[in-house]
C-alpha cells in the first residue's frame, strides 16, 4: 500500500476543483490497491452543499460496487474531513480514512472537534499527514489568489 501515490492522485483531484473555481480538495477511494472512484469539491457546480469530494468520491465508489457499505475500501482525501464527511464515511464502513492536511476551520477527526469513534458503529483507521505540506500549500495557494481578486 503506498498512501503517496493515491494521496497523489487525490491531489490532481483538487487541482480540477481549483480550476473550476471550487475549494480545492480532492478524494479518491481504493480497493485492492487500485483507485475505483475520484471525487472533487462540486458545491458551486451542482449547488449541492453536500457535494464535498469525500461525498461525491463514496457516492461513485457505491454506486460501482451495488452497495452503500464499502468495508473494504479506503478513502484518500487532502484536508482532514468536516463532521458530514467523516459521518459518511463511517456510514460507509470505510476501512481505512488516509487525509494529507488539517483543517483548522472545520476539521472533525482531531482540529475542531474530535469525533466520538468510541461511541460510533464503526471505527476506520486514521492515518493523517500524508504529503500534507503539498495538500496545505493548495489552499493557501487558492486562496491567496482568491483574496487577490
Amino acid at each position: 500500500m503506498n498512501d503517496t501515490v493515491f494521496m497523489k492522485a487525490a491531489l490532481q483531484e483538487a487541482a480540477k476543483a481549483a480550476m473550476a473555481g471550487e475549494v480545492p480538495v480532492g478524494a479518491v477511494v481504493v480497493r485492492a490497491g487500485r483507485i475505483v472512484a475520484r471525487g472533487h469539491n462540486k458545491p458551486i457546480e451542482n449547488s449541492d452543499p453536500t457535494a464535498h469530494a469525500e461525498i461525491v468520491a463514496l457516492r461513485k465508489a457505491a454506486g460501482k460496487a451495488g452497495n452503500y457499505r464499502l468495508p473494504d475500501c479506503d478513502l484518500y482525501v487532502t484536508v482532514e474531513p468536516c463532521a458530514m464527511c467523516l459521518g459518511a464515511l463511517v456510514q460507509a464502513r470505510i476501512r481505512r480514512l488516509v487525509f494529507g492536511a488539517l483543517d483548522p476551520k472545520a476539521g472533525a477527526v482531531s482540529s475542531i472537534m474530535k469525533f466520538p469513534f468510541e461511541r460510533a458503529n464503526h471505527r476506520p483507521e486514521i492515518v493523517g499527514g500524508i504529503l500534507a505540506d503539498e495538500c496545505a500549500k493548495r489552499l493557501r495557494d487558492f486562496f491567496r489568489a482568491r483574496r487577490k481578486k
